[in-house]
């Protein structure tokens, strides 16, 4: 086939590809936007406070106050703990005394459930993620345009051919 005669089937393919690309931008990142973990940074040392008077209500029953059931971090975080309470606390590995504080570095991305004595479930779900970054969102619009682009300039060919003027 002559190169005038692809022309059109170029032409429509690098449309179609322009506006598939668009098209996933958009799609990736207004659902980034809207579905963000708070996992496009870097490291940070997160700190948390185990209030005093939480092992009594935990004991009673109770929700100890600011502490979530599961937290999200990022590859590379630290978490601190801070123990204000009259009684040592228990975290995964760490034994927080009264008073004192311990750190949690981490270093593996995982999803983890730490026994946890200051949360009435006696559990810390800990979710550890790879940091989205823009590599990584592009990498992701890179798998998925060339495939969307073939596929709809192939249901384009069936809907309507190219007309490539004159017959041989």
């Amino acid at each position: 086939m002559s190169s005038r005669k692809l022309r059109p089937y170029i032409l429509r393919f690098l449309k179609i590809f322009f506006v598939s690309l668009v098209v996933i931008f958009t799609i990736s990142e207004v659902s980034f936007r809207v579905l963000k973990f708070n996992i496009d940074r870097g490291p940070e040392r997160i700190e948390m406070v185990i209030p005093l008077g939480t092992a009594a209500k935990v004991a009673s029953g109770e929700e100890a106050p600011g502490i979530p059931d599961e937290m999200i971090f990022v590859l590379g975080d630290v978490l601190v703990v801070f123990n204000e309470d009259v009684v040592t606390h228990e975290l995964g590995p760490l034994l927080i005394p009264a008073g004192a504080s311990a750190s949690f570095p981490m270093d593996a991305a995982e999803t983890l459930a730490l026994s946890c004595s200051f949360t009435s479930g006696k559990y810390l779900g800990v979710d550890v993620r790879e940091p989205t970054d823009w590599e990584t969102r592009l990498l992701a619009m890179f798998f998925s345009v060339p495939p969307t682009a073939t596929l709809i300039f192939l249901y384009s060919m069936a809907v309507k051919p190219v007309e490539t003027g004159k017959k041989d």
